[in-house]
């Protein structure tokens, strides 16, 4: 890397400008923006979206396993 010109990015809780190397923080710009996004996390703020694509019919048709030793 160029020590003339530092690799930045945006701290993406905040948006500011950040050098990347030397930051113990990253990808964030400090350690506040760090926890505030750990609590987002916590606080269940971001979330996977979650489809719904099974039917009935489908539900009903799912594997079961038999338990029962074969081997006795």
């Amino acid at each position: 890397m160029d020590p003339k010109n530092p690799r930045q990015f945006k701290c993406p809780r905040c948006g500011v400008p950040t050098r990347w190397e030397d930051n113990p923080w990253r990808p964030f710009c400090s350690r506040r923006c760090r926890m505030v996004d750990l609590g987002a996390w916590i606080d269940e703020e971001y979330r996977v979206p979650v489809t719904s694509d099974i039917s009935e019919a489908d539900a009903s048709s799912e594997t079961t396993y038999d338990n029962t030793d074969k081997w006795s």
